[in-house]
């Protein structure tokens, strides 16, 4: 997260349960919620997301089709839920071993000619989308530099 990252990058030592335990003092979400941060952060100091907590992930699983409801109710209905919508977007995301970066590189090739790298061979590539692509040549020059 934010604080974590800032916390290595400045060495400040930031124990992300002590957070969880201070703001339950001041906060509208001080109940429960906080308490099941600060216990996670209690068990691994090192977690990366609280998705891989046991405990979240075990929670978030059991509710997630009613999740799932609301969010597409709320789009059959025409009622933006953006931070429901937004969050379960990133839970899906973060559970998938390949990304939507995918669809991005094929994109960029379509409209610009950029290239792109498949995940079932090496090299890079580039299609003739249609009839009105042009072929650009030798890759070696668009990919001249990459690391």
């Amino acid at each position: 997260g934010i604080i974590q990252a800032a916390s290595d990058k400045n060495e400040w030592d930031v124990d992300l349960s002590l957070c969880a335990k201070m703001w339950r003092g001041g906060c509208i979400i001080r109940a429960s919620l906080l308490s099941k941060i600060t216990a996670a952060f209690e068990k691994n100091k090192d977690l990366q997301n609280l998705l891989v907590d046991e405990t979240f992930a075990e929670e978030i699983n059991a509710r997630q089709m009613a999740w799932r409801r609301v969010v597409s109710l709320g789009v059959a209905s025409g009622i933006a839920t953006p931070a429901l919508s937004a969050a379960l977007s990133y839970f899906d995301q973060y559970r998938r071993d390949r990304l939507p970066a995918n669809l991005i590189q094929a994109q960029r090739d379509f409209f610009g000619g950029h290239t792109y790298n498949r995940v079932d061979r090496d090299g890079t590539f580039h299609c003739l989308w249609d009839e009105t692509h042009k072929d650009i040549g030798d890759l070696t020059g668009r990919t001249a530099g990459e690391l």
